[in-house]
């Protein structure tokens, strides 16, 4: 066993090096770690798990390399491979922590949560008995995904129930969709949001663009806000389709020349002639960048938001077990203009917490196949800025689920104001309205009488209510409220596009959209 994760951590050693691998290293490499476990072994005051004490050395050399080279131990490896492969294996609920609650924000429909009766709102208090006050949100996901067949017990406690509900649930495969919404934001013209770049993302994508388009889309939003990226592949498909056949989409240059290539767009008559507006802001990262990238540097859309990280550093996977792997940083990709978008990652903490722009004199200038200067080595600089300014109390209120509870109680009429409404699942009302009753349409909207309504209810029950601080967010409350409500009484689809109608870049996207047009003339 000692010799296997001797081998491990001396392959790892090997790959860092990019293939020094004479015998006379490995001996005395393998003589210095021998010789740092039997220090280790002999002398620490407690036992030590020798396998995790390699993984964390393997952890410490890649920080030595890159803020993007890293270490998959068998848990984040088999997440890993869950999101590329775009499903898991588990119950079928999407899940929130709220306080020291795990509350359920949704069952996925057709789903075995969702066949026994798991509802919005439920809490989950025990896993296999175990409680879910002292879990994360992560920990509770681990504990209820796992190998497609086998069961999991946990124990709901619901509003109105006196007694607590206990379920057994067989888990299935469940489908992570990496392209969750596609709308219609008004008559004409569409909008998609893309979550990650996985391998069903092209197609999903492509199912997406046909649906809306279907449905009279004439333009598109995309948008890639907080996308952390992904695989390279995926990004170069959703690229293309905005692209002419034989136009770069990025190109890859390493040390070793054997990582040198350039992607190309190889469909045609797909959506070349479609207006496009590309949404970035500083969560958009690598894959995300790529694509952005090809659409400026080709001139094809604009782009609108802030800053994009800069990730401009490509890994491959090098398997050194069965459940284990490195991913090492082997090249940097280049956006069709010849730019690297990577930002300057000396200052590790910089890195990682500074989200300033980088200053314009320290980046690289290159030029648009129309002639525009674009700007490298800092991430992407959007055509437009439109900063996204989130209020400290709405935060407030929404980290403890105050928005969705609320929600949940004004669609079960239990708020002064909601007794007078008519949601679309009971309207069966012909003729004349009973006096004071209001139907749902097609959209709910958060007015006045909302607002107050929502104050009433967090006065009523003692949380949260600040009156200045309300004022100030009330825009940001009347958003989230709109959200919350039209996900409960539609779906978290229409809960997403009413939050986004009101959202100051799709605002400034709207506007845009004819200059985006232009390129296309």
């Amino acid at each position: 066993m000692k010799k296997k994760i001797f081998f491990l951590l001396l392959l790892v050693a090997g790959l860092v090096s990019l293939g020094a691998r004479d015998d006379e290293i490995w001996d005395r490499s393998l003589e210095k770690i021998a010789a740092m476990e039997a220090v280790i072994n002999q002398n620490y005051f407690q036992p030590v798990d020798s396998e995790k004490m390699v993984q964390e050395s393997i952890k410490g050399m890649l920080q030595t390399l890159d803020p993007h080279s890293y270490f998959l131990d068998p848990d984040n490896f088999s997440r890993m491979f869950e999101e590329q492969k775009g499903k898991y294996y588990g119950i079928g609920t999407q899940i929130q922590k709220q306080a020291d609650r795990l509350v359920v924000i949704a069952p996925i429909e057709g789903g075995p949560s969702w066949r026994l009766g798991v509802q919005p709102g439920d809490i989950i208090t025990h896993i296999n008995g175990e409680s879910t006050k002292p879990l994360s949100s992560q920990d509770a996901v681990d504990k209820l995904r796992g190998p497609k067949g086998t069961k999991v017990n946990i124990t709901i406690a619901r509003e109105k129930l006196e007694k607590s509900l206990e379920m057994t649930i067989t888990r299935e495969e469940i489908p992570l969709y990496s392209v969750p919404y596609a709308f219609l934001l008004q008559e004409g013209v569409g909008y998609i949001f893309i979550r990650n770049f996985a391998e069903t993302t092209g197609e999903e994508f492509k199912k997406k663009l046909e649906a809306l388009t279907q449905q009279g889309m004439k333009s598109l939003v995309l948008d890639l806000r907080n996308n952390p990226g992904g695989s390279l592949f995926p990004a170069i498909e959703v690229a293309d389709e905005f692209l002419p056949k034989g136009a770069l989409v990025v190109s890859v240059k390493g040390r070793n020349a054997i990582y040198d290539r350039e992607y190309r767009a190889s469909g045609s008559n797909q959506y070349e002639k479609l207006p496009v507006i590309v949404l970035i802001n500083q969560g958009s990262a690598s894959a995300s960048e790529i694509v952005a990238g090809a659409v400026m540097d080709h001139d094809r859309g604009l782009l609108i938001g802030e800053d994009s990280w800069g990730k401009g550093m490509v890994q491959t996977l090098f398997p050194v077990a069965s459940n284990m792997a490195v991913a090492l940083t082997i090249a940097k990709y280049y956006t069709p203009s010849g730019r690297c978008l990577q930002r300057n990652y000396s200052r590790l903490d910089d890195y990682i917490l500074d989200t300033k722009a980088v200053p314009e004199s320290s980046r690289d200038i290159k030029y648009t196949d129309k002639g525009r200067k674009v700007l490298g080595e800092g991430g992407i600089t959007p055509d437009y800025t439109v900063k996204f300014d989130y209020h400290i109390y709405t935060l407030e209120l929404r980290m403890p689920g105050t928005f969705f509870a609320y929600a949940r109680k004004f669609f079960s009429h239990e708020t002064p104001l909601s007794k007078n409404f008519i949601f679309p699942q009971e309207a069966q009302v012909k003729g004349p309205l009973p006096p004071g009753k209001i139907l749902i349409g097609k959209s709910f909207i958060a007015d006045a009488a909302v607002l107050e309504d929502f104050k009433g209810y967090l006065q009523a029950n003692k949380l949260n209510y600040d009156p200045k601080k309300f004022k100030e967010a009330e825009g940001e409350i009347r958003r989230e409220l709109e959200r919350e409500i039209s996900s409960v009484i539609w779906n978290i689809e229409m809960g997403w596009r009413a939050y986004e109608l009101a959202d100051a870049v799709i605002l400034k996207a709207l506007q845009m959209m004819p200059e985006a047009a232009k390129f296309l003339e």
